[in-house]
């Protein structure tokens, strides 16, 4: 598949997934939203229910217990005149306040609509009996209508003068508040406090509480008195705010599971690309290893061809030159085909080690004499610092030799062409561990790349670039090698100036 196709299929599922987890999200918030508008609805109900009943609670109580209930608070004077012949029933209200103010009101009542409203049975009124039950009966109705006027024009000018401790029974105001908000669906705990319209508290619920006071509900109580009398009653419920969440909560495995589906699509992207990276490197490998066989393979193939040409004189000097040749490309070829089998190291756990006591120094002072040729031949030198006082350690001396080669041989092969070539070799002790130092003046590492170097396959050149030999696998190997023996090997590099590699194996 196309690397543009794999990159379309990605943004299109990438944008599925972060849209379908939006709608969720949009979907959870508008279930909040009306959760909370029907929580604060009931609310509102119930505390307007309850302070219309407070209302309620007062006229019944000083329509039950007269205008002493105001406790002296006003008095009320009244005077009524009932016009009988003209159908008419007139009545002079006179309030006196606690403050001195005087309220006055005529109210006039036409009497004929009284009489036919309470009574629907025939009456002759041409009989002196009839006439005079209709006029007693009009008479008390007069009365009686004066009465509870009387009653409503005390209310109406006395009955916001009494303190509101003293108009609220706070007992029944928390057995009315429970009923309601019950009747309305809501059965949280909930605490309340009264106050005057300046803030000021005059009564708290005894187990009053804090937790949840900046969510409070509020209700006016007696909203049709002065403003200065009238109260505010305050509500609030500790749990309100788990409560919402709880209310939703069959929402929300939905959206765990949503968030698994993305995590999962995201680490499936992961390896896809990785799994492509890897697929790329094969390629560049194979090719490397194409281009490295293929010039051995034609030396043979080229000397053999010569070795059977009858026609070509065979002197004893070409015959040495053609053994030479062949000899030279064999062990090439030999050494080839044992860096590919390297491979069967990344298939198993761990490498097949066989670890002995050796001595560090004397193994890197044999590889040295041996690389030195190779050094001098390529215009270099090596410096050797080994200082370990104590060297020796646990490992495999055949792959631990191959570790020390395979290092140094990078430093050859990215040496730079305008500077001589200069490799460093040394060890020490330190704490509990022998520390393995390797470095070159070479072209060195990007910061980029460094962190990639110990990958199979990986090569900072790649494709079919043959400036420098190799098939990427031999720093992998070096770090499988010394993870197998328990150590630890990092790397320092600046471009153009030179890598460093630090090795540390424990004792």
């Amino acid at each position: 598949m196309k690397k543009s196709t794999i990159v379309v299929l990605t943004v299109i599922m990438g944008l599925s997934f972060m849209a379908l987890l939006a709608l969720q999200v949009r979907y959870i918030q508008e279930i909040l939203d009306t959760r909370k508008a029907h929580f604060e609805e009931s609310i509102s109900r119930s505390l307007y229910t309850v302070a219309h009943q407070l209302e309620l609670d007062e006229a019944k109580k000083y329509l039950n217990e007269g205008p002493d209930a105001l406790e002296g608070v006003a008095t009320v004077n009244d005077s009524v005149t009932v016009n009988t012949d003209s159908s008419v029933i007139q009545r002079m209200h006179q309030v006196t306040a606690k403050d001195g103010s005087v309220y006055k009101s005529l109210e006039t009542t036409a009497n004929t609509n009284l009489s036919d409203k309470y009574f629907t049975h025939k009456i002759d009124i041409n009989t002196n009996n009839a006439r005079s039950l209709q006029e007693i009966m009009a008479k008390r109705y007069a009365y009686e209508h004066t009465l509870l006027n009387e009653v409503i024009y005390s209310i109406l000018y006395t009955a916001s003068d009494r303190p509101l401790e003293k108009r609220i029974d706070f007992t029944k105001l928390d057995q009315q508040l429970k009923a309601e908000l019950a009747n309305n669906g809501i059965e949280l705990d909930f605490h309340f406090c009264v106050c005057t319209s300046n803030g000021r508290v005059i009564y708290k619920c005894p187990d009053y509480t804090t937790e949840g006071e900046n969510l409070a509900h509020t209700e006016t109580l007696f909203k049709n008195d002065p403003v200065q009398k009238m109260g505010v009653l305050k509500v609030h419920f500790p749990e309100e705010s788990r409560m919402k969440f709880h209310s939703i909560w069959f929402i929300f495995p939905s959206l765990m599971f949503t968030i698994v589906l993305l995590v999962t699509f995201i680490c499936t992207l992961v390896i896809v690309f990785r799994q492509k990276k890897v697929t790329e490197m094969k390629n560049d490998f194979i090719n490397n290893m194409t281009h490295e066989f293929k010039t051995p393979i034609s030396s043979i193939s080229l000397a053999a061809q010569m070795l059977s040409d009858d026609s070509v004189k065979k002197t004893p000097q070409m015959m040495s030159r053609l053994t030479t040749t062949i000899l030279d490309e064999t062990k090439r070829l030999r050494f080839q085909v044992e860096k590919v089998l390297q491979l069967s190291l990344y298939e198993n756990q761990k490498a097949n080690l066989r670890p002995r006591e050796i001595d560090v120094n004397e193994l890197i002072a044999g590889v040295v004499h041996t690389f030195t040729l190779k050094v001098e031949r390529n215009g270099g030198k090596i410096i050797t610092d080994l200082k370990a006082e104590s060297p020796i350690i646990n490992v495999d001396d055949m792959h631990f030799t191959n570790v020390i080669f395979n290092l140094m041989d990078n430093a050859v092969k990215y040496k730079r062409k305008d500077v001589q070539l200069e490799l460093k070799v040394s060890t020490r002790n330190e704490n509990d561990n022998l520390v393995i130092t390797i470095q070159d003046n070479g072209v060195g590492i990007a910061k980029e790349n460094i962190k990639k170097i110990f990958d199979k396959f990986y090569r900072v050149h790649t494709g079919n670039l043959h400036d420098v030999k190799g098939f990427g696998l031999g720093l992998a190997y070096v770090k499988k090698i010394i993870n197998d023996h328990n150590g630890a090997i990092s790397a320092e590099s600046e471009l153009g100036i030179g890598t460093r590699f630090i090795i540390k194996m424990p004792q």
